[in-house]
């Protein structure tokens, strides 16, 4: 078994991932099973800070087509994040392991509000560190906000989980002539326009050399294959 690479990571995973066959809400076994993935990963000896989206309940910028203000839908995008955060919080919790939801909107009665001595913290005392309510701000997507967090939190890498196994010229099950990289740099992926994150995500690595790590959440262990360098996996970088 390899070595983890990474000794403090932030992890992307998406809202769609929790929903699992049902496609919308939360789906307990998937959110039981990536608790497990997160919590082998601690034992690894990594500390965790992980930013969930929120499509699988609620998608600011789909509200926002539909007539309501962006700034408005972004917020309730960022609710649901919470919402996501604190549904995996508590399925670590119950494993025995530690867990907070930092918010970057407050709201004390729910969860702590984010600020990097605190999230430093927990990290340092071996949690796992739920980062949610995106950036608190409109118009930054929750890709953005897993790079500045990681770059506020002295991360050495962002862990990008998707449904693929890497990063494509385009979309593989749109265009089966798609290409897959191993490695491609921050700037080539801002101009080849690859949709896996987006432009703000990849220049605010870029600025801060931060390698952005693609790969499949879809199988058990995912993770912490990536993380021993044994996964198949896509690396953005410089």
């Amino acid at each position: 078994m390899g070595e983890p690479g990474y000794r403090r990571v932030v992890i992307k995973l998406s809202g769609e991932a929790l929903a699992g066959p049902e496609g919308f809400g939360i789906h307990q076994p998937i959110v039981d099973r990536i608790a497990d993935d997160l919590i082998a990963c601690t034992k690894l000896g990594i500390e965790l800070g992980v930013v969930v989206g929120g499509g699988n309940i609620f998608r600011g910028v789909d509200v926002s087509a539909r007539g309501v203000a962006r700034p408005t839908g972004d917020s309730m995008g960022m609710l649901a994040t919470v919402m996501n955060c604190l549904v995996l919080e508590a399925a670590i919790e119950h494993r025995g392991v530690g867990a907070r939801t930092l918010s970057a909107l407050s709201m004390p009665a729910v969860c702590e509000h984010y600020n990097r001595p605190r999230a430093l913290k927990h990290l340092s005392r071996k949690r796992v560190v739920f980062l949610a309510a995106g950036t608190g701000s409109p118009f930054f997507t929750t890709d953005t906000t897993a790079v500045l967090r990681a770059a506020e939190l002295d991360a050495q890498a962002v862990l990008k989980a998707t449904n693929v196994d890497g990063v494509y010229s385009a979309d593989p099950k749109k265009d089966p002539k798609a290409t897959r990289y191993d490695r491609i740099s921050h700037q080539e992926a801002i101009e080849k326009n690859l949709k896996v994150m987006d432009s703000t995500a990849f220049a605010l690595a870029r600025e801060n050399r931060m390698p952005i790590i693609v790969f499949s959440i879809r199988e058990p262990g995912a993770i912490g294959a990536v993380l021993r360098g044994e996964g198949k996996a896509t690396i953005v970088g410089q």
